[in-house]
């Protein structure tokens, strides 16, 4: 195994929530928007994992973690200079993301509303709990907050940051990432267990039935939320060449309710799942992972 290998590996092994890793850059980069808390813990973590197995590392502008070698120490300067580059570029794109989520050189172009859906569902009888969406977190939060008091397993990072900002009780986040793939995990975590899984009016992937069928869970479903496409006031036209980022079915429905694609427009998925939905004239790029920040990130490099 050569080095690289090696550090990817043993990131991978530190199960990082607040720290992404870009490969490309050797960089562990930081999302600032979290509790200082909890990205200490992390970075604590990663800085001891490094220094036990003697890799050279420093600290960027941005807080974030660089794993250096005599030749990235040596073209740091080379880096800067390039980044100065990359920021005129990037501050002239047009990326659009379909939602109000604020994302670094993106702009925002809502389409859908998040609506909560109340329910009176005891969760006592549950022994934990799955979100495959942070809306499904959001929503059962702001009716019940018993939910705290069991254990909880997530998808993926994004939707582990928002459960434990809002106090939940974080078990499990998937590594695979896609819907499918997560109730698997899920499968060799539990056994004879009854579970809950908390989502929105739609899902895209074949979870609930995955579990069911596995023979040693029971999955319940409870539905807190659905997305309802908004209607323009009026006609919207995207500059050409602009980039679209869709990261769900939904936003691909409500974009093309709202929108006509324009042939010079660049696609970009957020994941395998929601590039099945695009109609066949369109072939998206898919993101490296599932964020809107990978997605930003995937634009930039399509670019």
């Amino acid at each position: 195994m050569n080095k690289i290998k090696k550090i990817e590996k043993l990131i991978e092994e530190l199960n990082l929530i607040y720290y992404e890793y870009d490969t490309e850059k050797h960089k562990l980069v930081l999302d600032k928007k979290w509790s200082k808390d909890y990205i200490y813990s992390e970075f604590m973590k990663i800085t001891y994992m490094l220094t036990s197995n003697n890799i050279v590392f420093f600290i960027d502008e941005k807080k974030s973690i660089v794993v250096a070698d005599k030749d990235s120490l040596l073209k740091k300067t080379e880096r800067y200079t390039k980044s100065i580059i990359n920021y005129v570029r990037n501050s002239i794109m047009n990326i659009y993301i379909l939602s109000d989520k604020q994302v670094k050189w993106a702009k925002n172009l809502p389409v859908f509303e998040v609506k909560y859906i109340q329910s009176k569902l005891n969760l006592a009888s549950y022994d934990a709990l799955i979100f495959t969406s942070k809306n499904a977190i959001k929503a059962i939060n702001s009716f019940d907050k018993s939910w705290k008091n069991k254990p909880s397993y997530v998808i993926a990072p994004q939707t582990a940051k928002v459960l434990k900002d809002l106090g939940g009780n974080l078990k499990f986040v998937g590594k695979e990432k896609h819907g499918n793939a997560f109730a698997q995990e899920l499968i060799k975590e539990f056994e004879n267990k009854k579970i809950l899984y908390i989502r929105g009016s739609k899902v895209v992937s074949d979870l609930f039935n995955i579990i069911n069928n596995s023979q040693t869970l029971i999955c319940d479903e409870l539905i807190v939320y659905e997305t309802v496409c908004k209607k323009f006031d009026k006609d919207v036209k995207l500059p050409k060449n602009s980039t679209i980022i869709f990261s769900s079915p939904s936003t691909i429905d409500c974009f093309f309710k709202n929108l006509s694609w324009d042939d010079s427009f660049t696609a970009i998925s957020i994941g395998n799942t929601t590039a099945q939905y695009f109609p066949k004239n369109i072939t998206p790029i898919i993101a490296d992972t599932t964020s809107l920040d990978s997605c930003v990130k995937k634009a930039i490099e399509s670019f």
